[in-house]
């Protein structure tokens, strides 16, 4: 098993937050390792750092000659005025086939428009292409820094596919316990400047976790015994002053002075609501269009006082502006929205809050509240703040040094110290660490009021929800009961492309074992391909231009959208088989070469 990079006593601080104190990593052929732990623990750092992309301070990386790399940032951006797709094809393999693969990947990752200027891609726009281009290049060490973040749930299940079947070796963080359980092998956490390696997946890692939390508690308490009985005996006085006894004092003093077992902090979450009338939110028959496109329509729901409510769907498809439309926060185009006098409605933003970076984490949250009830009693800003795990000397910083999951657990503070009784999550998940969705999860168990989430997090969405709306194409909306598991299995069946693709790849294997060659059909194929993909992208373009200048003529707009989200599916296909048939013309050459 080839060692692609080894990291050996890695240092690194900024200002007087020691982030890592000489870790060591070693990356083989073959490893999918996840890397987790909170938020500001400098885990984004340390894959800056493995990526030569960032100095540490002490310490040494080295990676085997001639190692591919790519590397996922996560916040990417992009230099303005290259296109979408010739800034994927920066960073892709050279061949003839690299721009018909890049197109696959993009359009498969939900972009569209790839002569788009790509500076001027959404955030998670962005995200899907850079993922796109650290995909495309062919490495052989991918280091992805929150890959899940931004794509759907079907989409998370492909790129899990994808990495299984990758024959290179992973570095990742994600928030997606799911994506970890079933791609990792091994788990890498960050605590305290330390690093903590256990050679499994996350269910493993969080056995082999608490089995070493037991270990060291097992440890205090033997040292705390010892330090007693040895306290014991100082206080009764020293007979003599012998050598054993002056041993006993010097062992006295060296146990007290060691460090005691640090507890963990924990992110401690009261329920913080007010009050919930009987009448919480009633949608009926609502409907909404964007750009002449009908994002959803005649849909009808009570939301009662205690539902746990999920939404999923595709990218685009308008998960975010239901959201906004049942919290009262947009208008619908059809249908009316009432809302309880008593509710007092909570929404945490997927795009989070503009911050003013010069402004302290503790004058942030004043600005909110100054105190709040909980259960427990009156809570200040302060201890609130502790709670969510932003220490004394944290929250006298200002916001611009605060890493990014860090600022998504402070805006969520400023949500639930509003004391809401109706929460609307818009992909809270994005950029929080494993620790505190759990805590998260177990909050919203206990919430007395009504949560509606949209979500991607396949775990958080079983965990949370009892039942779910999924978005269809034509804008209406399917309730399913359960999590996204149960929608999973219960969901209509994949269009027929999908349905093709256990076939094709049963075919792929049995083509491994036996000598490649084209099938009849597969070679009058591969000669016409080439042409289909050139008219299906000509048909694209014309139907661009055509809705361009029918934007006035709203029923024409209507047939002509729905007409290139068909072309758009139909390239999407053909080029995915554009690539598999030129991938097996390449290995049908190189067998013959060979033979």
């Amino acid at each position: 098993m080839a060692v692609y990079l080894t990291a050996e006593k890695i240092s690194k601080s900024f200002s007087e937050k020691t982030l890592l104190r000489e870790v060591s990593l070693t990356v083989n052929e073959g490893d999918r390792i996840g890397l987790v732990g909170v938020n500001g623990t400098g885990k984004s750092t340390f894959l800056k750092i493995l990526a030569d992309l960032e100095a540490p301070d002490s310490g040494t990386v080295t990676r085997t000659t001639g190692l591919r790399t790519a590397y996922l940032a996560q916040n990417p951006e992009f230099t303005q005025g290259l296109s979408v797709l010739r800034q994927t094809m920066l960073h892709a393999a050279s061949g003839d086939s690299a721009e018909y693969e890049c197109r696959a990947l993009l359009t498969r990752l939900g972009l569209r428009d790839l002569d788009r200027d790509v500076s001027l891609l959404s955030g998670g726009q962005k995200k899907r292409a850079a993922l796109a281009a650290a995909l495309a290049g062919h490495a052989q060490l991918l280091i992805l820094d929150e890959p899940t973040n931004h794509i759907d749930m079907d989409t998370v299940l492909w790129l899990e596919d994808f990495l299984a079947k990758f024959s290179g070796a992973v570095v990742m963080i994600t928030h997606d316990r799911y994506f970890l359980e079933r791609i990792s092998n091994r788990i890498a956490e960050l605590d305290g400047g330390s690093l903590y390696q256990y050679p499994a997946n996350y269910s493993k890692y969080l056995e082999l976790k608490a089995q070493r939390a037991e270990m060291l508690a097992a440890s205090e308490r033997k040292r705390q015994a010892l330090l007693k009985k040895e306290l014991a005996w100082i206080r009764r006085g020293a007979k003599a002053r012998g050598t054993k006894a002056q041993f006993r004092v010097d062992r006295f003093e060296e146990l007290k002075n060691q460090a005691a077992l640090e507890q963990e902090e924990k992110l401690a979450l009261s329920a913080l609501s007010s009050r919930l009338g009987k009448k919480v939110i009633e949608a009926g028959a609502v409907g909404k269009s964007y750009e002449g496109r009908k994002l959803f329509h005649d849909f009808s729901y009570l939301i009662a006082r205690n539902d746990r409510l999920g939404v999923v769907g595709p990218n685009g498809c308008g998960k975010s502006t239901l959201l906004r439309v049942l919290a009262g926060r947009l208008a619908p185009d059809e249908g009316k929205v009432e809302i309880g006098e008593t509710v007092r409605v909570g929404f945490f933003t997927q795009e989070g809050l503009e911050l003013d970076l010069s402004q302290r984490v503790i004058d942030f949250i004043r600005s909110t509240a100054e105190r709040i009830e909980t259960p427990e009693g009156t809570v200040s800003a302060s201890q609130m703040l502790e709670r969510f795990l932003f220490p004394a000397a944290l929250q006298y910083t200002e916001i611009a040094r605060l890493s990014g999951g860090e600022r998504r657990r402070l805006q969520l503070l400023h949500v639930l110290m509003q004391s809401p009784n109706v929460l609307f999550l818009d992909e809270p998940t994005n950029d929080l660490d494993v620790e505190t969705l759990t805590i998260l999860e177990d909050y919203l168990e206990t919430f007395p009021g009504a949560v509606v989430a949209v979500s991607h997090d396949r775990y958080f969405m079983d965990k949370v929800v009892s039942h779910l709306f999924a978005f269809e194409e034509d804008g209406t909306l399917r309730q399913y009961l359960g999590g996204y598991s149960d929608y999973l299995a219960r969901r209509p069946a994949a269009p027929a492309a999908a349905k093709e693709a256990q076939p094709r790849q049963s075919r792929e294997r049995t083509r491994t074992q036996q000598k490649l060659r084209f099938s009849f059909k597969e070679q009058r194929e591969f000669e016409t391909i080439d042409e289909e993909v050139a008219a299906l992208e000509e048909k694209c373009a014309a139907l661009e231009a055509e809705m361009e200048q029918s934007a006035s003529d709203f029923a024409l707009l209507q047939d002509l959208t729905r007409e290139k989200e068909e072309a758009d599916r139909a390239l999407e296909e053909k080029t995915e088989r554009w690539v598999y048939l030129n991938d097996l013309y390449e290995r049908i050459r190189a067998q013959e070469g060979k033979g």
